[in-house]
């Protein structure tokens, strides 16, 4: 049976439907190349197109192009029932416009379809939320969401921060932009030991909170293959039974979309179990829903409030910023960008920002971590260095040189005005 209404009756009432609400982050950085300076442009000086482009092909080809067909296939079979939402970033966007135009076209059919709803993030996938001031990082989202109207004719009214962290200044901030709600982690301490399963709302404003059910996300995204786990295999029937058995109004399901044939590879069976889940999850009497929709149709069941040094995120065990920050080479390079703001942005230089910008990218800092056992070995998987330590050398070094090029460039900026 399909239900094609948020609402059911029951006698002279009627019930609002429960939801699943499928949210996948869409990401490539710009990596840095091995650095030793030479003439090459400025942009080309940092990063490594040979490399990002081998990468993006190779993801694409194993999880984009298969994904988004399943997806665009899923959405004509099951009309208007089966809804996702993604948030792409800005850097992937522009290397889907230098190396796959095609591949960005069936992003363009999905919200066309008018069952995708498409959310803003920092152009950049950056750390520039966790900065004292929140100008560069409004700078960023604003950014983001001028691509995705020109992109995609989509306006985004809901707001996803890198790598869901969140605190009450980063809430605040994107309120003040006008967004509904903003997604994160829903880790028991940010909760209060309340469950993710419903509507939040952030302290001391009206931006609605959807929490990820991290449990029953990582079933999907980390827990698919693995023949230890005592529920291996997870059938999609097996995954709709657990959703429909638990007690809420939503269930957030957020995930990396390269789960889908590059984490959890096409042997596994991870595009079946896609494949046959709108049918079990339909026929288990749920609906699926956008966040959007999510926020609009249930009530909020209470306050959250996330102190700044509690930040959260849905890294690492922690889930807080230490996958990025945990360690002083991570937190000495990320100061040293952080400083770079006035004076970057003095020079006036697009080619110099936009590098900047580019360097705040998390992923450079993730790279970084010395966290060992499991999040060790995620960490590495991640990252095109031999070791944490030699990403933090190539890293600070690429930022020297930089700095080099800022300051000459004010430097002759203010000789130029003092001649004259």
């Amino acid at each position: 049976m399909r239900f094609q209404f948020f609402r059911i009756m029951h006698g002279g009432g009627s019930k609002l439907l429960r939801s699943v609400c499928f949210y996948f982050q869409v990401h490539q950085p710009y990596r840095l190349r091995w650095f030793w300076p030479d003439n090459r442009s400025s942009f080309d000086r940092y990063f490594d197109d040979h490399i990002n482009k081998t990468l993006l092909k190779k993801v694409s080809s194993k999880c984009y192009w298969p994904a988004n067909k399943l997806i665009l296939e899923l959405i004509d079979t099951h009309s208007k029932e089966f809804k996702v939402s993604y948030s792409v970033t800005g850097t992937l966007i522009n290397q889907l416009q230098r190396w796959d135009k095609d591949l960005l076209e069936t992003f363009v059919q999905m919200a066309d379809s008018g069952c995708v709803e498409f959310i803003d993030e920092t152009y950049y996938h950056s750390l520039s939320g966790l900065f004292e001031s929140k100008d560069e990082f409004k700078e960023q989202i604003r950014e983001h969401n001028a691509l995705m109207q020109d992109e995609f004719r989509y306006a985004p009214k809901v707001f996803r921060n890198t790598e869901v962290l969140y605190n009450n200044s980063i809430a605040r901030a994107v309120s003040g932009l006008g967004y509904k709600a903003i997604l994160t982690e829903g880790i028991e301490h940010a909760l209060s030991n309340r469950s993710p399963n419903y509507v939040y709302t952030a302290s001391e404003t009206d931006l609605s909170v959807l929490f990820r059910n991290y449990r029953l996300s990582d079933d999907i995204a980390y827990r698919f293959s693995a023949r230890w786990w005592s529920e291996y295999p997870l059938t999609a029937d097996k995954w709709a039974h657990w959703v429909s058995s638990a007690e809420g109004d939503t269930f957030n399901i957020f995930m990396d979309y390269e789960t889908f044939g590059e984490h959890q590879w096409t042997d596994t069976g991870i595009f079946e179990f896609l494949r046959h889940l709108p049918d079990e999850v339909l026929s288990a009497g749920l609906s699926f829903n956008t966040p959007s929709e999510v926020v609009s149709m249930y009530p909020s069941h209470g306050e959250i409030d996330v102190g700044d040094f509690s930040t959260i995120s849905w890294a690492d065990m922690e889930r807080d910023t230490s996958a990025w920050l945990g360690n002083d080479m991570q937190r000495r390079c990320f100061e040293e960008i952080k400083l770079l703001e006035p004076y970057v942005k003095m020079t006036g230089d697009c080619e110099l920002i936009k590098i900047w910008r580019y360097l705040q990218t998390s992923d450079h800092y993730y790279y970084m971590c010395t966290k060992w056992l499991s999040d060790g070995d995620v960490h590495s998987y991640f990252s095109i260095h031999n070791s944490p330590f030699d990403a933090a050398v190539n890293f600070m070094a690429a930022v020297i040189d930089f700095k080099l090029k800022v300051f000459k460039k004010l430097h002759n900026h203010t000789t130029s005005l003092c001649g004259k």
